[in-house]
């Protein structure tokens, strides 16, 4: 059999995550990064080419934990329930992952690049881009019969920025979301809709 990596892309990516929430992506150095686990620098660009490429692999893995909850909860058969419970997949997944919800809510994709993506890098950023603009697009449909840039704003507004608004400010005082961010997320999103949605809609 093949002898395990010693130090794994995962082992290498959750020491990042470790520096970064904690102390911000600038602190998260290879050396640090090497540190942390117990490795040589070199082991560190075996696995991954440049610095650059490892936080952007993180950002790019902890982005895809948010969006693949947010994603599944979208395969409800009802349009109300699946948008509901895609929004409340946000204060799950921080009260799971504390460290990807810091880095998620607190920093940018920009904070994780000083350069250009690479190509792969890109490919997958494209794929996750278009994974999210599809799954909203989609529950805009269901929600409101067509779409439009003002259905999609709504949509994105109850589903995403209420959500991420309301987590974030536990997840910078380095706190769990309550159970009550749930509740509010719950009732903002259904003011929004009986608000904005044609009266007499039915779910799909």
């Amino acid at each position: 059999m093949p002898r395990p990596a010693k130090h794994a892309h995962a082992q290498i990516l959750d020491a990042a995550a470790a520096i970064v929430s904690r102390q911000g992506p600038n602190a998260a150095t290879v050396n640090a990064i090497a540190h942390a686990i117990g490795a040589p620098n070199g082991s560190i660009y075996h696995r991954f080419r440049t610095r650059d490429e490892l936080l952007g692999r993180l950002w790019l893995r902890t982005a895809a934990r948010f969006q693949d909850a947010f994603a599944e909860e979208l395969k409800r058969s009802d349009a109300m329930q699946a948008g509901l419970h895609a929004a409340l997949s946000i204060a799950r997944v921080a009260r799971l992952d504390a460290e990807a919800a810091r880095i998620m809510l607190l920093y940018r994709r920009e904070d994780f690049l000083s350069g250009a993506w690479s190509r792969e890098l890109s490919a997958e950023a494209e794929r996750l881009g278009a994974q999210a603009k599809d799954g909203l697009d989609g529950l805009t449909r269901r929600l409101f019969g067509k779409l439009n840039t003002a259905h999609r704003q709504i949509t994105s507004f109850a589903t995403l920025d209420v959500p991420y608004a309301a987590v974030r400010r536990y997840v910078g005082k380095g706190e769990s979301p309550p159970p009550l961010v749930d509740r509010l997320i719950t009732n903002a999103y259904g003011a929004v809709m009986a608000e904005e949605r044609p009266r007499g809609r039915a779910d799909g």
